[in-house]
């Protein structure tokens, strides 16, 4: 499903002009929000009329974070290209509505192996290979591909963890590199901590002075402070950082705690974070003022919901929900567009058991079950699926979710009592999952799985298919090595669960659909990739609706139901 990517005004506005390059960097603290951070500005830029890409530099040694486990990183996102990224991958597409690549995200890993791998082809002519210059003018090519291969305005770069970090050293001396041979096209913003101490009654800027200090050891004079607080800063304060900090007063920017990543856009335009941004950089500033006409009404939607409906979430990585983070956010465009609350109640699948699964999900309006790898908590997914589908409470599955739908209606309908996948039971007698016929000679576990974007041809009156507004075919990312077994495709069409997407090519099965369900659909790819605030994913809004159907249909007079107060 494709993005759109920019006006035409804005491809005149990037014609023949180099891109400019800005850097935003962390200090004191991690998890502040620089991929937030990063949007925002980014959106801002782009409602001007420019054309910006973001991209993420990861400071660990991993090639990629495809073989990071969920809680050690939060979700691996897919970009249409098949590469497997961090997940403020998916913060800059849903901002943005724009989609990345492989060049959106690099990490030391990748660094490290190309420079290496030009040692072996003896492309430094016998030259002693070293930190500087070799490796950070990898990073630097890196940083610059996206702007020398793209007409980009801005190409902005959120640099990983903190300034201080050994192992952030490399990008930060490439960005002093950057500043010093092209200070016009070159900006460095610094997010840092200004905390609040309850027991001295005001904000401390120590924090902030140190982190700039550092930052300036290495060479580096950040252009712009971004201050995560959580009260406003008064003019003092500002006046105090800027004197310290050697910035302009107007160029300390706050970023106090909001509601929603959503209103974060709209409190830097209240700072004036585009307009200073622009000013330092010598441009011109497209049109007068970024139109976020669209994302307010997003917003409003958003806020003043009609309706209020609980989802059950089903997995086993739910104890950090920055693992499932694009399927909540999906969730959330959904239920904006419906003008509908979506409450997600979060369920260990390891936790879930026939004798308390009834009791458990009582209440719940919509079941998910969530992608994942490996057995545990398997079967509780499947005791959920289960429930889902005699209940006819309405089902959405993913990836894994799909497959183990699949087992479940082997084990319970087809009379297939040790059906199962082989990932999970490699010498099941009944394999309905199997692996994929390439991936049987694979060894390598990174970046060798089905990655990417593939067509999906649609079944005609299917849910899919009405959900994609009556389209034929469609496309969607991927991230698998285990698929329907074919084998099996007659005895489950015969017993009424229908494969409605398939792969034109391959006929790999990618949809499954219980017709006589309310609704019960279960997707092989990961939709919730290309799901974007201003372009809900279609699937997840058809689950939506369905989920508020249900609610309806629950309600004894038959009226949808209010969202409370405190909801």
């Amino acid at each position: 499903m494709p993005l759109p990517t920019s006006s035409s005004f804005s491809d005149a506005l990037a014609s023949g002009r180099n891109s400019r390059y800005i850097f935003v960097t962390g200090g004191v603290s991690s998890s502040l929000g620089k991929g937030i951070v990063s949007a925002s500005l980014a959106k801002l830029l782009q409602a001007r009329g420019y054309k910006v890409t973001i991209q993420k530099l990861d400071p660990y040694i991993n090639v990629d974070p495809g073989t990071l486990n969920p809680y050690e990183h939060g979700e691996c996102y897919v970009t249409v290209d098949g590469a497997e990224t961090d997940l403020d991958l998916g913060h800059y597409e849903r901002f943005l509505n724009v989609q990345t690549t492989q060049a959106n995200n690099i990490t030391t890993g990748r660094i490290y192996q190309s420079v290496i791998d030009k040692e072996r082809r003896g492309e430094y002519l016998g030259k002693t290979v070293q930190i500087i210059p070799h490796i950070t003018d990898e990073i630097k090519r890196c940083v610059q591909i996206l702007g020398s291969k793209h007409d980009y305005d801005f190409v902005i770069t959120e640099i990983g963890g903190t300034v201080g970090d050994i192992e952030s050293l490399p990008y930060i001396e490439a960005v002093r590199q950057m500043k010093w041979e092209s200070p016009e096209d070159t900006l460095v913003v610094h997010l840092t901590l200004v905390p609040y101490l309850s027991a001295a009654g005001e904000l401390k800027t120590k924090p902030t002075q140190h982190s700039v200090k550092q930052l300036l050891e290495f060479g580096v004079q950040p252009d712009v402070l971004v201050c995560r607080t959580e009260h406003p800063l008064p003019a003092s304060v500002r006046t105090k950082l800027a004197r310290f900090c050697n910035v302009a007063p107007n160029a300390v920017i706050e970023s106090i705690d909001a509601d929603t990543i959503y209103d974060v856009p709209l409190l830097m335009q209240d700072e004036r974070f585009d307009e200073v941004v622009l000013g330092k950089l010598g441009m011109d500033g497209g049109t007068t003022e970024a139109n976020l006409q669209e994302w307010k009404d997003f917003l409003q939607r958003y806020k003043n919901p009609k309706r209020h409906v609980r989802i059950g979430l089903v997995g086993k990585y739910v104890e950090l929900k920055d693992s499932y983070k694009s399927i909540a956010e999906a969730l959330d465009h959904a239920g904006a567009l419906l003008e509908t609350k979506v409450e997600v109640d979060w369920i260990h699948s390891e936790q879930v058991t026939p004798e308390n699964v009834a009791e458990r999900f009582a209440g719940l309006h919509g079941i998910l079950v969530a992608p994942g790898f490996g057995s545990r908590g398997i079967d509780g997914k499947l005791t959920a699926i289960r429930h889902a589908r005699e209940a006819g409470i309405p089902f959405f599955g993913i990836c894994l979710g799909m497959q183990c739908a699949v087992v479940e209606f082997a084990r319970n309908v087809l009379g297939l009592p040790e059906a199962h996948s082989t990932e999970i039971k490699e010498y099941t007698p009944d394999p309905v999952i199997d692996l994929m016929g390439e991936q049987k000679s694979i060894t390598n576990m990174g970046g060798t799985m089905r990655l990417g974007e593939y067509p999906c041809a649609l079944q005609a009156s299917s849910k899919a298919r009405a959900a994609y507004g009556d389209s034929a075919e469609i496309s969607e990312r991927h991230r698998h090595r285990y698929e329907f077994n074919n084998a099996y495709i007659e005895r489950y069409e015969a017993a009424g669960m229908l494969a409605t997407g398939v792969n034109p090519d391959t006929k790999l099965v990618e949809i499954v659909e219980i017709p006589t369900h309310p609704y019960f659909v279960a997707s092989q790819f990961h939709p919730e990739y290309a799901s974007t605030v201003l372009n809900p994913h279609p699937l997840f809004v058809s689950f939506v609706e369905a989920s508020v159907k249900h609610d309806v249909s629950q309600t004894s007079d038959g009226k949808t139901q209010e969202v409370s107060s405190n909801a």
